[in-house]
């Protein structure tokens, strides 16, 4: 997300320097890059690597005693209907 704020910040100031054409150019040169198919693949398997990383299968975690007094409770699994 943070990359995709930057790219936009840059091709709006590189936009506004060259003007509208240009920026128009850079704009249409980041869509055909971003929506061919390879690339979305790409930006989709990363999408995945993150989410593993800031929230793994619940099957993944291990937990572990903090201290006698501490008590944790694993996650449930929502009701099927």
């Amino acid at each position: 997300m943070i990359r995709f704020v930057a790219v936009l910040g840059v091709g709006y100031v590189l936009g506004s320097k060259a003007g509208r054409r240009r920026y128009e150019q850079i704009v249409g040169t980041y869509r055909a890059v971003t929506g061919s198919p390879v690339a979305k693949s790409v930006i989709d398997a990363g999408r995945r690597r993150i989410a593993n990383r800031v929230s793994p299968d619940a099957g993944m975690v291990e937990l572990t005693e903090v201290d006698g007094q501490t008590v944790i409770i694993p996650p449930q699994q929502p009701p099927r209907q």
